[in-house]
């Protein structure tokens, strides 16, 4: 039976411990996982096309540079889960930061378009490999739950300002060092983590439970078929036949988990889990959230170019607003959830955010001044910046130490198939509409639904909780 080290068996709850080392000193070394994979999602959306001029790439090979990294990393993000659980989750952390660097290196070095791809879909691996370890390793970092409201606030506003910063960070790398420095430059971060983590982070034993082999590859297919259909989806038509083919396997798969789940000795999503409404809750959250956030977002980028006639360049400047209040909101968080619990905390802020695209919904229009629309925005996304690490606390609490890394595992699923289901309702919304106020006017509107609907789940379903 394979566990983190040497020693003797002990249980999924009681971690081993390295050396000394101090909270912020662990805070750091969890968040570069995610800081690197975040920097590299941003930028790569910059280096887009500076990478199809110097590479040659058809728009269907740049479209695969960029999404083949998100298919890789949804299908796999169950799989990942369960064998953190089983193997202990710091070495699958490390597994995971040792596979996205290798691919970064790779990535840089990548002859063409076929090698880039194939790259991007090993960074893909390696992240849902040290996505769902991180929080668990979080977890079992700060186990006290005052102190751990604060940890996550901080962490996820470390994680957020590295998402506000990565389109300034790819234009810089790109216009002065070229397209393969936006890989290069994950290649100390990824050592960096790979040292420290095996430094000041506790080593939690694995359970040697054993891998659900029929669960997960009915999981990853029906993860893995409905990314391919709502990336590609957009761009080949909703009609077309692999669409609707990847559709198909997609009910076929998900039905097939569900009834696998339900007759399963081994489940992959053990039952106990949602028997508990905060996570049902949480994850129903995770949905609605990355559905309302990345769509609007994804709207407003369009809207700056087409609506407003700004250039990529002005567009990026004018979207900062819109992001860099968010670790505003993620430190915000630290202060009101040990007061009001993660119940308010979630709920409030969404329904507060939900107002704000309301209120743009009512008075977009031509003459309406920038200024305004960017003020909106930056109230409106402090909320969003309180209530993401409180969903992420709720999740929490009720996977418990257990069941940190599948339960982990499943919210990022569940919130990277809302970000592509935002992204593509928008586009469908955009697309239909008669001009470009219009139709962001419509995408404001669902965005504002989404989170009201988020608000509502949020609020009863931690009902009774703190």
């Amino acid at each position: 039976m394979i566990t983190e080290n040497a020693a003797p068996r002990a249980t999924a709850s009681t971690p081993t411990r390295p050396a000394p080392a101090g909270g912020a000193a662990q805070l750091v070394v969890l968040a570069l996982g995610f800081v690197m994979a975040s920097l590299d999602t941003g930028i790569m959306n910059v280096a887009a096309h500076d990478l199809q001029a110097r590479l040659g790439l058809t728009m269907s090979g740049l479209t695969w540079v960029v999404d083949g990294y998100v298919l890789a990393f949804a299908a796999l993000l169950l799989l990942a889960g369960s064998l953190a659980k089983r193997f202990g989750a710091r070495r699958i952390y490390l597994v995971g930061l040792a596979v996205f660097t290798a691919a970064s290196l790779l990535g840089a070095a990548a002859p063409g378009g076929g090698a880039l791809v194939a790259a991007r879909f090993a960074q893909g691996a390696g992240a849902a490999l040290f996505m769902p370890s991180s929080l668990s390793l979080l977890m079992n970092a700060f186990p006290e739950p005052a102190r751990r409201a604060k940890v996550l606030g901080i962490w996820t506003a470390i994680v957020s300002t590295s998402v506000a910063l990565a389109p300034t960070v790819g234009g810089l790398l790109v216009g002065t060092l070229g397209w393969r420095s936006i890989f290069l430059v994950n290649l100390p971060i990824g050592i960096a983590g790979l040292l420290l983590t095996r430094r000041v982070i506790a080593a939690v034993p694995g359970t040697g439970a054993p891998l659900s082999g029929t669960g997960h590859v009915l999981g990853l297919l029906a993860l893995g078929s409905l990314s391919y259909a709502l990336i590609e989806g957009p761009a080949a038509g909703w009609a077309a036949p692999g669409v609707l083919a990847a559709f198909v396997v997609t009910v076929l798969a998900a039905a097939g988990f569900v009834v696998r789940e339900r007759t399963a000795r081994t489940p992959v999503l053990p039952v106990t889990l949602f028997a508990d409404s905060r996570f049902s809750a949480a994850n129903a959250v995770g949905f609605l959230f990355n559905f309302a956030f990345y769509g609007a977002l994804f709207v407003l980028g369009l809207f700056l170019q087409t609506g407003r006639g700004a250039d990529a360049v002005t567009a990026g400047l004018q979207m900062l607003p819109a992001v860099l209040v968010i670790p505003i909101g993620n430190v915000l968080y630290t202060r009101i959830a040990p007061r009001t619990g993660n119940r308010a905390a979630l709920a409030v802020p969404l329904a507060l955010s939900a107002a704000g695209y309301l209120l743009l919904f009512l008075i977009l229009s031509p003459t309406l001044p920038y200024g305004v629309i960017a003020v909106v925005l930056a109230v409106t996304n402090i909320g969003s910046g309180i209530s993401s690490p409180a969903m992420t606390g709720v999740l929490m609490e009720a996977a418990g130490r257990e069941h940190a890394d599948i339960g982990s595992a499943t919210l990022n699923a569940n919130r990277q198939v809302g970000s592509l289901v935002g992204i593509a309702g928008m586009g469908a919304i955009l697309t239909g509409a008669g001009d470009a106020y219009q139709g962001t006017g419509y995408a404001f509107a669902l965005t504002a639904v989404a989170l009201v609907a988020a608000a509502v789940v949020g609020w009863l379903g931690v009902r009774g909780r703190r």
